[in-house]
């Protein structure tokens, strides 16, 4: 009987921990690779947030979305963009070398939020709809 009680704690331990470790270590998204759920225009998501955040931050936070829009900057060296000086968009890896200051773009990317001091929508992990 005693055994028996040892081997069944020895399986719950077992099983307990393999449980936690898959919680723990689970996969990464691959955002790349994600179909976007939203294809919005900067100005737009720009004025669902201005005219109700908590709708808007239930719609879009931590949704992979698409952006297009016109670009207002670009930092090469901290991979980031800005479009339509509304989102900040920061490049999963390098930006593609061909964009320019004012010509329009499309992204996809993780939304992560809205700042509402500075008024700016913000996104990270992004691509350009053409890689």
């Amino acid at each position: 009987m005693k055994k028996n009680t040892i081997v069944l704690i020895l399986i719950f331990v077992v099983i307990a921990g393999y449980l936690v470790y898959s919680y723990v270590y689970q996969s990464h998204r691959d955002i790349a690779t994600e179909k976007g759920s939203f294809s919005v225009t900067a100005n737009s998501i720009h004025d669902e947030f201005k005219a109700d955040e908590q709708k808007a931050n239930a719609k879009y936070l931590d949704r992979t979305i698409e952006v297009y829009g016109k670009i207002s900057s670009i930092d090469s060296k901290e991979s980031t963009i800005v479009i339509d000086d509304k989102m900040f968009a920061v490049f999963k890896d390098e930006i593609p070398a061909n964009l320019k200051v004012a010509s329009e773009i499309k992204i996809k990317g993780r939304f992560i939020g809205y700042d509402d001091l500075l008024e700016e929508l913000k996104m990270d992990q992004c691509v350009t709809e053409t890689e």
